[in-house]
């Protein structure tokens, strides 16, 4: 198991630091002793550029996990391959396919994995490793593959499609999280927990039997989300006993401030150029 680990937001909606830029999207940097992931991209707008700032250099990555297919999570995927990035990368393979988010009126939007970033994966498709059920990165290191969707109100409430037309609605399933056990318990890295949050912990306590969920970092989907769902996954939320909360990207300002009243100090809300180091007591 990992005896240190820190999670560093090289992308994020907001910056935290004057050092790097904001950019609407997540890329986390993931160390875990002797261990360097990449879980998702951004944009590609500051992905390289913060990396730089933050003195990390990305290309040096083992792995990346690509939490599912949508834009702001693998754009900075072709610029991560042209910096030299040779690892593996995990990714369900629903995420390959087009994505749409409808518009008040056509054309609607392209969604998925942009143009540059799709060639760039299958360029190294013998790196590519599909991720539909649970797959270990490491011992102590899984990626969730598809999550179940078991609770009653934890929907997807924007407007994704699988069409250009916006008439096949997207269930995206290939929404995946990354479980990392260390010493203290186990952390949930999300990146837009599309699969909502209740489920996706649901998921991991099934996937790690009887270890413990200390952290919960990253996006968290509830910026559109009525204050029933707010207040129902915070309720829910503290079943699990998570030490740390690290809510980030479209968490949205309401359900932070929510889990900020809920949790108090546990919740630390993270931002681009920011550390955060699960493993310290």
């Amino acid at each position: 198991m990992t005896q240190n680990l820190s999670i560093t937001a090289i992308v994020e909606n907001t910056a935290g630091t004057m050092e790097a830029a904001g950019e609407w999207g997540l890329a986390l940097w993931i160390e875990a002793d002797k261990h360097r992931i990449l879980s998702d991209t951004g944009q590609g707008h500051t992905l390289l550029q913060n990396a730089r700032l933050l003195g990390i250099d990305v290309a040096t990555a083992e792995a990346l996990v690509i939490s599912h297919g949508h834009s702001d999570h693998t754009g900075g995927i072709a610029a991560l391959v042209g910096a030299g990035f040779h690892g593996k990368t995990y990714i369900h393979p629903e995420a390959l396919h087009d994505k749409y988010q409808r518009e008040k009126t056509p054309p609607h939007r392209a969604k998925g994995i942009p143009p540059a970033s799709r060639q760039a994966l299958l360029s190294k498709v013998s790196d590519l490793v599909e991720s539909p059920r649970p797959t270990e990165i490491a011992p102590g290191m899984i990626v969730t593959g598809a999550i179940p969707r078991r609770s009653t109100y934890e929907d997807i409430p924007d407007p994704f499609f699988l069409d250009e037309n916006c008439t096949q609605p997207d269930p995206l399933i290939d929404d995946q999280a990354l479980l990392i056990e260390t010493s203290r318990g186990w952390a949930v890295i999300t990146g837009c927990g599309h699969s909502g949050l209740i489920n996706t912990l649901n998921y991991a306590k099934e996937l790690i039997g009887e270890g413990r969920i200390v952290a919960v970092v990253g996006g968290l989907h509830l910026f559109r989300a009525s204050a029933e769902r707010i207040k129902a996954t915070t309720e829910n939320l503290r079943a699990f006993g998570a030490e740390l909360i690290a809510p980030c990207h479209c968490t949205g300002f309401a359900a932070t401030g929510a889990l900020q009243h809920e949790f108090g100090s546990r919740v630390v809300a993270l931002r681009a150029g920011l550390t955060i180091r699960v493993s310290e007591a």
